[in-house]
């Protein structure tokens, strides 16, 4: 018998706002435990919430570029349960009615549904020991958006792509920095398997806040093939939340899950409904960052290819960074390649990021521009770019320090190409016989004896014409 897996994914995104969802306790990550507190994220009597104005701005621009029906009112529910990560005894969310619902995202030749996108409040952070638990109020309170998937999902590279491209929507319209190693992005699986050709579902389990997109792929796929073996064996399967671990490459049982909980929804009595004004809805989504979708328009109309725009939309500081070079006039292709290579190159060996580079972009742009007009040789491009990264020299005055070095004279240049191309008599016939390639091959040549220290366009025309003449 066959099976087909059905996938639905619930998200949990943290909005990047300067304070907390219903406080003004501020956000930041990292600070010592429990010092970002404010008198509601602790449940003290008499706190009350305050709606978090922006939080509800990155909640309606996200829900838009999710092609989502956007509520024009606010409300707010208690989601009832007890736990030690909630001292209120209650979540601040949104059950009856979210703001988000009915949307989609495209993935690779796929559209997958999604139901809703809610706002609610995290809870506090939980640092398990052996015999103890210490909780840190620190993420209580923090907005979060919720982001629940029809279970229109049939494998684990599915899942990872799903997730992968929404957090680039919402991490390039500034709604969240999507960091899953911070807790900034979590994701829960929701998977069961039905004979292919089934209406009817087969037992959920879920998988529970897997931290990174190879993750997500790899506990997907071990999940359909450990289902499907249990019930080609004629046994059921139990209906549990799991964890993926790690190091084994597995799921692990954490709890059975024996019946639906009952969380008593109730509206929440201290934050009345809020209208959204029509004017307020349209300037959110009308005030919003340019979208990755944008980008990647905007640079294909620049003449980048899906190589080099992959790369650059990876991280959004290097596409910001890239922009920069482009608004100080750089050739848009030549200045893709050097952050791409030259600048990563850097970055990967110093383990930096691209914000705390040395070069600024105003500084990098004078380079390519000087490369652009003055046609240097990737060489001494290097050059003085490695000598930018040491100094606060500015391109051209590097350049106007090492010209003197340059082989100008063009007979010299001349008796140089004539050498190279008799000590290389096979590249005439080569040449003659349509095979233009051999060019690059002399070029490389002569700037190894020249150390680069020539015009590349004057090498090329002199070699062309030697060639011709033989």
């Amino acid at each position: 018998m066959n099976f087909e897996a059905v996938i639905g994914l619930e998200i949990h995104l943290q909005v990047k706002t300067k304070s907390k969802m219903f406080s003004s306790a501020p956000t930041s990550f990292g600070m010592e435990a429990n010092t970002s507190v404010a008198p509601l994220d602790i449940a003290y009597p008499g706190a009350m919430p305050v709606v978090n104005k922006q939080a509800v701005i990155h909640a309606i621009r996200l829900a838009n570029s999710l092609h989502m029906k956007i509520d024009d009112e606010l409300h707010f529910d208690r989601k009832n349960y007890f736990y030690s990560d909630l001292s209120k005894g209650y979540q601040i969310t949104q059950k009856r009615r979210p703001l988000g619902k009915d949307g989609y995202l495209e993935i690779d030749n796929k559209t997958i549904g999604i139901e809703k996108l809610q706002i609610e409040e995290d809870t506090c952070k939980q640092v398990h020991y052996d015999k103890y638990t210490l909780l840190d109020f620190n993420r209580a309170g923090i907005p979060l958006l919720e982001i629940v998937s029809l279970p229109e999902i049939s494998n684990g590279l599915e899942a990872k792509q799903y997730v992968e491209k929404l957090r680039n929507i919402a991490v390039y319209l500034g709604v969240s920095d999507g960091k899953m190693e911070e807790g900034s992005l979590r994701c829960d699986v929701n998977i069961s398997l039905r004979p292919i050709g089934s209406k009817k579902y087969g037992n959920k389990v879920e998988i529970k806040n897997i931290n990174t997109l190879n993750n997500i792929q790899k506990a997907v796929d071990y999940e359909i093939k450990r289902q499907e073996s249990l019930l080609l064996l004629g046994k059921s399967i139990k209906q549990e939340t799991l964890r993926y671990d790690e190091a084994s490459k597995k799921t692990i049982p954490m709890r059975i899950k024996m019946e639906a909980v009952d969380y008593k929804y109730f509206p929440d009595p201290n934050i009345l409904p809020i209208k959204l004004s029509k004017e307020f809805i349209e300037d959110a989504i009308s005030s919003s960052p340019e979208s990755i979708d944008e980008k990647v328009i905007k640079y294909e109309n620049l003449g980048l290819n899906d190589y080099q725009i992959k790369l650059l939309l990876y991280n959004k500081d290097n596409s910001e960074y890239y922009d920069l070079l482009i608004a100080d006039g750089c050739n848009p292709v030549l200045a893709a390649n050097w952050v791409i290579k030259e600048v990563q190159t850097i970055l990967n060996k110093s383990d930096i990021s691209i914000k705390e580079f040395s070069v600024s972009p105003s500084r990098l742009a004078s380079l390519i521009n000087l490369i652009s007009h003055e046609k240097l040789s990737n060489q001494i491009a290097k050059e003085i770019f490695n000598k930018m990264l040491m100094s606060e020299e500015t391109a051209i005055e590097i350049y106007q320090s090492i010209s003197d070095e340059y082989i100008k004279d063009e007979d010299e240049l001349n008796n140089i190409v004539r050498e190279v191309i008799e000590n290389n008599p096979k590249s005439v016939i080569d040449y003659k016989n349509g095979k233009d390639k051999v060019v690059k091959y002399l070029m490389g040549q002569v700037m190894t004896i020249t150390k680069g220290k020539v015009d590349p366009s004057l090498v090329q025309e002199l070699i062309i014409k030697t060639l011709k003449e033989k």
